[in-house]
């Protein structure tokens, strides 16, 4: 992308949050058909959306400041949604996120909730739950986008937000 492209982008960005008031929703997603199913599903209930094939993507973009929500699958190439989770936990980040898996072991759940995870979905996932969790994750954004100063985890803010798992 060029500069100007990367410009563009950050003002347009700018611009929806800010003018427009649109949450922006990114999606982090190595399976193409998930993850342009999902960001339909997100748009259609009038939310911004940001989708990337992996979480190094993400991190290295400009929506990573400008994202209320975060939906991730946790296993991919690369950096994994856990651990992405944990990178964004250690940058004083603390957008909620939730968690879509086509294969969960309990392990990896529980260590996704502990650290704050809205919840952790099992592919195919209930729309209707996503969506409820999405409106959590939303409430939750206003007070949780940054770290209060020594907090370096979610745990204990997030912990009356958990779900669980579908």
């Amino acid at each position: 992308m060029s500069e100007a492209e990367r410009c563009l982008v950050v003002l347009f960005s700018l611009f929806r949050i800010l003018i427009l008031g649109v949450p922006v929703i990114s999606i982090i997603e190595d399976d193409d058909s998930v993850r342009e199913a999902t960001k339909g599903l997100v748009r259609s209930l009038g939310y911004g959306v940001a989708t990337f094939a992996s979480a190094e993507g993400f991190l290295q973009s400009n929506e990573i400041n400008d994202t209320e929500c975060v939906i991730s699958d946790v296993q991919m190439p690369g950096l994994s949604g856990v651990e992405l989770q944990s990178q964004l936990i250690a940058d004083g980040n603390c957008t909620p996120i939730i968690f879509i898996t086509a294969s969960l072991e309990e392990r990896t759940r529980a260590r996704a909730l502990k650290a704050g995870a809205i919840g952790v979905l099992s592919k195919p996932f209930n729309e209707e739950r996503l969506i409820e969790y999405i409106h959590t994750a939303l409430a939750a954004s206003k007070t949780l986008k940054v770290a209060p100063p020594g907090m370096t985890t979610r745990q204990g803010a997030m912990a009356h937000l958990h779900t669980g798992i579908v």
